[in-house]
């Protein structure tokens, strides 16, 4: 069987739509055999051919399975970053929870362990990664589980004291609703 069959055979009989992301490691492990130049030069050619979709730098798409596109750039930011801690924050979270009036269109805002750093995605937006110092024993209580995201979520306390910490601009929040939160 051609390498690039077997390649989409694989994938296909594992992708869902619930998981239609793929990095180049998970890929890599389908063709073991393979040398990396040769993978390297069958994943451009399934991205040229179109059975892959480069969605960015260490993301590929799968997109025959139809996979939901409303948390998209959720499920890449775990791909992108899966031995970090993360977790949505900022003006994300404020958004959500209609602390700031302005909605973040095609982007979202984590904080993380990992460097900063702004991701583009193409047309399904942009992922923000602000370092954060703080360790992860001391989030206990301010972060939540995201099932759909697939994401730590911070509550509203812990995101406006992210944003203070950054230094992001604080004029955007309503503190009279931000108080209710605290």
């Amino acid at each position: 069987m051609q390498p690039i069959r077997h390649l989409m055979n694989a994938i296909s009989q594992l992708a869902s739509p619930q998981a239609a992301l793929f990095t180049p490691a998970d890929l890599r492990a389908l063709l073991p055999e393979h040398t990396d130049a040769a993978f390297k030069t069958l994943l451009s050619r399934a991205v040229r051919d179109g059975l892959l979709t480069r969605v960015c730098r260490g993301v590929y798409l799968y997109d025959k399975v139809h996979p939901d596109r409303g948390l998209m750039l959720h499920h890449i930011a775990t791909k992108l970053r899966p031995s970090s801690l993360n977790y949505l924050s900022l003006e994300t979270v404020l958004s959500d929870a209609g602390v700031i009036s302005q909605i973040p269109m095609n982007r979202i805002t984590l904080m993380s362990s990992g460097r900063s750093n702004v991701i583009d995605c193409g047309h399904w937006g942009s992922i923000e990664f602000v370092r954060t110092q703080q360790p992860a024993s001391q989030l206990v209580g301010q972060l939540k589980y995201d099932p759909p995201s697939h994401l730590w979520r911070a509550n509203v306390p812990q995101a406006l004291r992210d944003m203070r910490a950054t230094h992001r601009r604080l004029d955007l929040i309503d503190w009279s609703v931000a108080h209710e939160f605290v």
